[in-house]
């Protein structure tokens, strides 16, 4: 029989560690049972930590979706910026940010299908969180374009930005029900449908 003073002791995980591995396991369970049906009590048994110490990092069941939201947002800000680094030209800049999101949506499907079930969450703040992602990629769209096009007011460029948005968010829904398009061929399906009309008025 082991004795406590040979028992081997459990690694105490950092609390930055601790609180990103409830955030990945929420997500999970959100997706799959959708936010009104999700429990802190199948979350917290899946972490292996007590239902106590969820609320502990979090607050609330809303808190921990605010919170995978959040996740999420910065994640697809991150590889959509890193993505375009170094891009030479609009088009360059444009197809290579449009592949990022595409292969996020691809890599992370709990947290795209988290998004998907926006009209089943009924928390105010949730909803503005994924609106939130919704205005951080028409931002960064819109200051793109505007950048090559310096006759074009912000408002146009941000009504291009909101067109190219809403048409990725829509394809990605419908590349997840068809299967096997893929980040590259959705990108060429935008592309196909928007640089002609965008390259006329912008600037290489």
């Amino acid at each position: 029989m082991t004795s406590p003073e040979t028992a081997p002791k459990r690694r105490r995980m950092p609390k930055a560690e601790r609180k990103a591995q409830m955030l990945a396991v929420a997500e999970q369970v959100f997706a799959e049972r959708g936010y009104p049906a999700a429990s802190m009590d199948e979350i917290a048994e899946r972490v292996g930590v007590s239902k106590p110490m969820l609320y502990e990092y979090f607050g609330s069941k809303e808190g921990l979706l605010i919170g995978c939201i959040h996740r999420a947002r910065a994640e697809l800000r991150t590889a959509t910026e890193e993505s375009i680094l170094g891009a030479e030209g609009p088009e360059e800049v444009l197809r290579r940010g449009l592949v990022a999101f595409f292969r996020f949506v691809d890599e992370h499907d709990a947290a795209w299908a988290l998004l998907r079930q926006e009209a089943a969450i009924t928390v105010p703040s949730a909803v503005e969180e994924i609106e939130g992602i919704r205005q951080q990629q028409t931002g960064l769209i819109a200051t793109v374009l505007a950048g090559y096009a310096p006759t074009t007011t912000g408002l146009v460029a941000q009504a291009w930005a909101e067109m190219i948005v809403g048409a990725c968010e829509r394809l990605a829904l419908w590349s997840h029900q068809q299967g096997g398009v893929g980040p590259e061929r959705a990108t060429s399906l935008v592309l196909d449908l928007v640089w002609p009309g965008l390259s006329a008025r912008i600037t290489p």
